[in-house]
């Protein structure tokens, strides 16, 4: 039996292979969707991730027999220590096939670079912090993975609990039909709330995009900072998150709520470009960049995903607080389902967060997926 030989991924050829294995991984599973290779290749890339300016990772292969048989990555993210002083690493980017020795070898690897970081406890999979990939796939392997979402085979649970990994918390995916009306009694508790003239609904703004980018990030810094993981984004990320949501999106994907003159509420939308990228393979050349940028502007999504959405803490588990976040949801609900999408993912949402859990069941959502994170002690 071939031993497993682990490599330190830190040459192009070697982030080539990285970035190829899940392919080889899935080759037969039907529900999986190929990520774009070029987009892959920026995000692990310091240069061009700006995660790198708050973290640093080290890539890991594992060999048999010569060929690429797994991937993981370790990583330590300083403002999530700054935050939590735990000594907390993490890991992302699992993918292997079905073997307990590769599996075990691609852990003490990621391990042992955490220990030398001085990390004592290790947490994941992330990729590469929790406002990016985030969980492992445990339910719901038959659904292809939304866009920014990840995939897994069932036997990864098993190998990640034989090397010691215990769940620490379970994140969920709601499919959500878009073409629902809103149930009368949130329909009603809207109407009130809109009756008193205090509640003001827009889109997102291009021409005004640096205001409202700090819009958002400032409710969502405020609506999440009690979430369990909660890691607030680098100057560096919002910046590019302004970029990349300038590129992909119109202004109506993205929603404020403004009550008594104070934004209070927003929610953003994605196209599902893993839809409109499925018989790419996760290449965009020589044609492929041609039928995406066809695909996502000339004919409305087929799938959207719902990645952010939050209210200000001050109105948490209060009516308006519901009117709120019902308000941002139904007005880009009511702007997909004109154009023809009638399928959203709202995901991910933290498995104790029973009053988003309730509302999005109360509009429709059925909760399709389970990503799970784990933990381990290392020190």
């Amino acid at each position: 039996m071939d031993e497993v030989e682990i490599r330190l991924v830190n040459s192009r050829r070697d982030r080539k292979a990285f970035i190829q294995l899940p392919h080889a991984v899935f080759a037969d599973d039907a529900a999986w969707i190929a990520p774009l290779n070029f987009e892959r290749s920026q995000h692990i890339s310091p240069r061009h991730n700006p995660y790198f300016q708050h973290g640093r990772a080290q890539l890991f292969l594992a060999f048999k027999g010569g060929q690429p048989v797994g991937r993981i990555s370790a990583q330590v993210d300083d403002l999530r220590l700054a935050r939590y002083h735990d000594a907390t690493g993490m890991f992302g980017f699992l993918d292997a096939f079905d073997d307990s020795a590769v599996f075990s070898a691609l852990f003490t690897a990621a391990e042992n670079w955490l220990k030398a970081e001085g990390m004592t406890r290790a947490i994941g999979p992330f990729g590469f912090s929790i406002n990016e990939e985030t969980g492992l796939l445990v339910e719901g392997f038959e659904h292809p993975p939304a866009v920014m979402m990840g995939h897994a085979a069932p036997y990864y649970q098993v190998h990640v609990a034989a090397a010691g990994y215990t769940p620490v918390k379970d994140v969920l995916a709601y499919d959500f039909d878009n073409s629902k009306a809103l149930p009368r009694g949130l329909a009603g508790m809207l109407a009130k709330v809109r009756a008193t003239g205090d509640l003001e609904v827009r889109p997102l703004s291009k021409k005004n995009l640096d205001r409202d980018l700090a819009i958002l990030i400032d409710i969502f810094n405020d609506a999440w900072s009690d979430n369990w993981g909660f890691t607030p984004f680098s100057e560096a990320e919002i910046k590019k998150l302004g970029q990349d949501l300038k590129m992909l999106v119109e202004e109506q994907f993205i929603s404020f709520a403004i009550y008594q003159g104070e934004p209070c509420a927003m929610a953003i939308t994605l196209p599902d470009i893993n839809r409109a990228a499925r018989d790419l393979n996760g290449k965009l050349l020589p044609f492929g960049w041609i039928k995406l940028l066809s695909r996502l502007k000339f004919s409305p999504p087929e799938a959207v995903r719902l990645p952010l959405m939050g209210v200000r803490k001050k109105f948490h588990g209060t009516p308006v607080g519901s009117a709120l976040a019902i308000s941002v949801i139904d007005a880009i609900r009511t702007y997909h389902v004109g154009r023809g999408t009638r399928q959203a993912e709202l995901s991910w949402i933290l498995e104790d967060n029973l009053p988003m859990r309730r509302m999005i069941e109360a509009v429709g959502g059925q909760a399709y997926k389970t990503y799970r994170i784990f933990e381990r002690n290392i020190g």
